[in-house]
């Protein structure tokens, strides 16, 4: 029997999706400010959605 590959994640810790996209948390509270990356709070932890940060990645590549 073969093992499935892990799913992606929907959503991670801010330190982890600050390093997915090569920025500080610092910038990263600031895109999440702008408005340019989506978040969900899970009690009072703070998530990054990660199909955001794909969003801002592809908008960042277009604009090029």
């Amino acid at each position: 029997m073969t093992a499935l590959p892990p799913p992606d994640p929907i959503c991670v810790r801010v330190n982890e999706a600050a390093r997915m996209i090569g920025v500080g948390r610092t910038k990263l509270y600031e895109l999440i400010a702008a408005g340019e990356v989506e978040t969900v709070k899970l009690g009072k932890a703070t998530r990054i959605i990660t199909a955001s940060l794909h969003d801002l990645v592809r908008r960042q590549r277009g604009a090029l």
